[in-house]
């Protein structure tokens, strides 16, 4: 077995420039089908920044990311159980997965990886971002768009089926960037296209200025989500993402937050519901939105032709709020009740539902005059989601999960 003698001194120079173009071979030429054996290793405390277009892989241990880190297509990062990194806030930071790179983050529920700040201010940085090459339905149904992410970058594909890697047990702190130009943002968790190759199982968003998961288009499912204290909606989509293995999504709203979904198909009215099973929206009592006075106070909002076929879902602490209602769920508009609320089948269904400790309950609610609103009855044995206790969903001492 050859293997090729960088010392650690030369491959820490190689790290920190802006290109992290490492070449550590630790095989004999041959394919290798373990993630990791041919990748560069970055050394403990290392810096992760630039653009990564080799393999690299990142060991249990404390590291720094700075600046926007980007996974070029072709290559993949690997990052181990029990890695920490803490991001810079002094530039503009965040990790990019580009089309055709893959993230392998294979964290364990008692040793997560975890991307954190030492500020500890909501909105210090960019988050994660993945683009993949699964079909999207943007405005006027194109099957392309351009990402609102600062990067610019276009995405939509025609793959299904693409995989852009792996996040099992990721907790992200303090992300969900607004970005200068008025328009642009970032959230904690983003997905461009991702197609339902990707593996997306125990994620945290902690503490976000923006949206704590949301979904441009793509087919990927995901499970076991934790979305808590993020400063605009728990868990947002558009142009038409369509994940149908989706389950177990938690979201918790405190001091500050907008609605608990925000579902939208960017006005396509030809859209597949995505589904998900057994979803918690709770709403903290000192739960206030981002502006005062807004209407963005229900649990769940669909919205230019969205859909979504929602089962066993647990609705608590939703309040009326600054002279505006709070509902279990809210239509914006008559075209998406038309189109997709009375349609058959009906493309938004939230069934069976139990709604607690809240405000106008039994019925939902619409922005515009409705003469009969649908109602529902709430149904008492559906329960609050059950998912894996441990570090993963626990942050400075705090259980994320004490709620449920």
């Amino acid at each position: 077995m050859k293997t090729n003698l960088l010392t650690l001194l030369s491959l820490s120079l190689l790290l920190s420039i802006s290109s992290c173009t490492i070449d550590i071979n630790d095989g004999d030429g041959g394919t290798v089908t373990t993630p990791g054996t041919t990748a560069g290793i970055l050394p403990e405390g290392g810096k992760l920044s630039g653009e990564i277009t080799s393999n690299l892989t990142i060991k249990k241990g404390n590291y720094t990311l700075e600046g926007i880190v980007k996974v070029a297509d072709g290559a993949t990062l690997t990052i181990e159980a029990g890695a920490t990194f803490t991001v810079s806030t002094n530039v503009s930071s965040s990790l990019v997965i580009l089309q055709g790179g893959k993230i392998l983050a294979l964290g364990s529920a008692s040793e997560p990886i975890v991307f954190t700040t030492t500020a500890k201010t909501a909105g210090g940085w960019g988050g994660i971002t993945l683009y993949g090459r699964a079909p999207i339905k943007a405005v006027n149904g194109n099957a392309t768009a351009v990402s609102e992410d600062g990067n610019a970058i276009t995405y939509g594909g025609t793959d299904a089926n693409f995989s852009s890697g792996i996040m099992k047990f990721v907790r992200v702190e303090y992300a969900g960037k607004k970005i200068g130009d008025g328009t642009s943002e970032t959230n904690t968790f983003t997905f461009y296209a991702v197609g339902d190759g990707t593996i997306l199982e125990n994620l945290v968003a902690y503490k976000g200025t923006d949206d704590g998961f949301e979904w441009f288009g793509g087919t990927v499912s995901a499970k076991n989500l934790v979305s808590y204290g993020n400063f605009d909606d728990s868990f947002d989509w558009q142009d038409a993402w369509s994940g149908q293995n989706n389950s177990n999504w938690f979201a918790f709203q405190t001091v500050t937050g907008n609605f608990g979904m925000e579902i939208e198909a960017s006005a396509n009215v030809d859209n597949t519901a995505p589904k998900i099973s057994n979803i918690t929206l709770i709403r903290d009592t000192n739960t206030n939105p981002e502006v005062a006075g807004s209407t963005e106070i229900s649990a769940i909002q669909f919205k230019r032709q969205g859909t979504g076929i929602f089962s066993n879902v647990y609705i608590s602490g939703y309040k009326n709020l600054g002279g505006k209602n709070a509902y279990a769920v809210l239509i914006q508009d008559l075209a998406t009740e038309t189109s997709q609320v009375n349609a058959t089948p009906s493309k938004i269904v939230v069934s069976p539902l139990n709604y607690v400790n809240s405000d106008n309950p039994l019925v939902w609610g619409y922005a515009y005059p409705k003469i009969n609103p649908k109602d529902f009855t709430n149904t008492s044995t559906v329960t609050k989601v059950s998912l894996p206790t441990g570090a993963w969903a626990t942050v400075d001492g705090v259980n994320l999960l004490s709620a449920l």
